[in-house]
């Protein structure tokens, strides 16, 4: 009786298997990749660039939310003015805008 069981559970007339039975999985991560990944990578690229770009004397926002003007810049670090004879010295990746 058992062996009659795992024969009916065998069906060979059932498909559904290899690549059809993964393509739900398959479509979920082709939307995932193009609501999320995607938009977040072209974000972070615009962020790099901007960074890049910085110059003396632009006005900014730090990620702490301090504003400040662009005093100097060596290298990966940043000196920032925030108001008269006060300056901070920030990493570039501390910069979260460039106020216009």
């Amino acid at each position: 009786m058992f062996v009659n069981l795992l024969y009916a559970a065998e069906d060979p007339t059932q498909q559904g298997g290899g690549l059809i039975g993964f393509l739900p999985i398959i479509i979920m991560f082709v939307i995932l990749y193009l609501l999320i990944f995607r938009p977040q990578q072209k974000k972070q690229k615009e962020i790099v660039k901007m960074r890049s770009e910085l110059k003396k004397n632009e006005k900014i926002v730090t990620n702490g939310g301090i504003i400040g003007t662009i005093y100097s810049i060596k290298g990966d670090v940043v000196v920032v003015k925030i108001a008269d004879n006060v300056k901070i010295e920030v990493t570039k990746n501390a910069i979260a805008n460039k106020i216009n």
